[in-house]
Parts: structure tokens; sequence; C-alpha cells
């Protein structure tokens, strides 16, 4: 239910007044489930849902793997919104409308953003089915969700971006996947627009420097850092991006590996939850 003549604070208060006419639970911690990354939201104990396409001005995934609705529910003590499906420019949306479902969130009262996609490596030491723990990001889509009026309620007109990833959520996931044995690492991701995939010559840009690439996360931490949020990033390299080897990936296979990765992100996410 997509509708741009009323100004953006206005289209958020109305998406939050639906929501909080369907679910009295209020967030705490926000999560945004990548490709192939949904099943942490069949674990919500007290579990409500609420479809994006009922909740007004809300944008509408096309992207198959993604279930279009939003979990609430609790993960320990902690009260969670769970994102079972994101938004991404390539689909023709405006960086507004990809990154709409953020402010919402914190309107909601949420002040942690958890983010996680699907990503291709291109630090050559990485594997697949890694977890990459976000250190910094670079915007190379060509926009920026920020362009235009700027509204204060919503955040300052020039947000600081020196650390635009929680060191002290890294160091405490980093703790934690030590602890339970997770392979991780940690790393820049790079954010595109998509839909193509990279050029061997991309990736041997790109890789000089970033570790990750992707189509997603990059707008949404934008919005989160200028909505105030402390944010969390995790990746899962679901593919190897060697231009001297490059095989041809079908999101089939990117989908597949998400999946296999999905218990160690869900036991890293939670743990990390319940110990915060």
């Amino acid at each position: 239910m997509i509708e741009t003549q009323k100004d953006l604070y206005t289209r958020i208060e109305e998406a939050c007044a639906y929501i909080q006419s369907h679910t009295s639970q209020k967030p705490e911690i926000a999560i945004i489930l990548g490709t192939g990354l949904g099943d942490l939201a069949k674990r919500l104990k007290d579990k409500e849902a609420v479809p994006y396409e009922s909740i007004p001005h809300f944008p509408q995934s096309t992207v198959e793997s993604h279930a279009g609705q939003l979990a609430f529910g609790k993960i320990g003590e902690k009260t969670v919104a769970v994102m079972e499906g994101r938004f991404h420019f390539y689909e023709g949306y405006s960086l507004e409308q990809v990154t709409f479902p953020v402010r919402v969130l914190r309107k909601l009262g949420a002040e942690t953003l958890i983010v996680s996609n699907a990503a291709g490596g291109m630090n050559l030491s990485y594997a697949k089915g890694d977890l990459v723990l976000i250190t910094d990001q670079i915007n190379m889509m060509g926009v920026n969700p920020l362009v235009g009026p700027n509204d204060n309620r919503l955040g300052i007109r020039f947000p600081d971006m020196s650390e635009p990833f929680s060191k002290a959520l890294i160091d405490l996931a980093e703790k934690i996947a030590k602890s339970k044995d997770i392979r991780y690492q940690k790393g820049v991701y790079m954010g595109v627009s998509g839909p193509n995939l990279e050029t061997k010559a991309e990736y041997r840009a790109f890789s000089r420097w970033a570790d990750v690439v992707g189509m997603s996360t990059v707008p949404e931490v934008i919005v989160g850092v200028h909505a105030g949020f402390r944010i969390l990033g995790i990746s899962v390299i679901t593919d190897i991006c060697d231009p001297d080897h490059l095989k041809a990936v079908d999101i089939q296979e990117i989908i597949q590996v998400a999946n296999e990765a999905g218990p160690k992100l869900i036991q890293l996410i939670e743990s990390l939850i319940k110990a915060m």
C-alpha cells in the first residue's frame, strides 16, 4: 500500500498506528533477515505477524525467498521485531521506500538494529557459509537514501558515519562466536545496486576496498544511523568471487548456501540478544 503524496513522517506514523492496532508488543530490537535466512522468525516465542501488504505505505517484497511479513515476539526476555524479507533498489523502489521499514521500526521503539544478508566473498580467505561481522561499509550504489529535504524529527542533516556498526556489538558477537565455535570473519561490506552480478574486472577493483559485496544493507544502515540505531551487520558468504576462477552463480544455489548457514546465524543472533 504505497503512497507518496503524504510527507514521510506522516506515513511513518500511519504505518506505526496500524501495526500497534494489531500487536501490543513493543520491540527493543529490530532484525532484518536476508535471502534464505528466514527461519529465525519461526523460533520467536509469542509470535504475532503483520503482512507487509496490509501495512499502510509499506512496499511489497518481490524476492522469492522472502516471506513478506513483520513478525513480533520474544527471544529470551527481549521483545524483537523481525522483517521476514527486505526491499531492494533493484526491485524498482526508491531508497526512501527501501528504508521506510527502518524508520517504522525505530518509531515503534526499537533501539538496536541487526541486519543480515547473503553476500559474495571477495576476500579469498573466506569460504562459502562463513559468517562475516561487518566492520564498515562502502556505498557503490550511486544513490543515497538521505538525499532530499531533511526532517529533523527523524534525524540530523549530516549524520556521522565514523562508526556505522557498533564496535561493542561486534565485540560481543565475536566473543559469542568463539564460545560457540562458530566460524566467522570480520570485514568491509560493499553495497551495489544490482541486479546483475559483478564482472571479473569489477571484482578485481572492488576487492581492493572491500571483503564482501551485496545488493542491500548499505541504505538500511545509513538510515539506521540517521535514525539513531546502534547497528550490527552480519553477512553470510554464499559464493566466492575469485575473478581468476569465476563460476556462474544462480539464485537457487545462493539460497541453498544461505539456508545451510542459517542455523549458525540463528545461534549467533539468539545468543547475542540474550546476552545484551
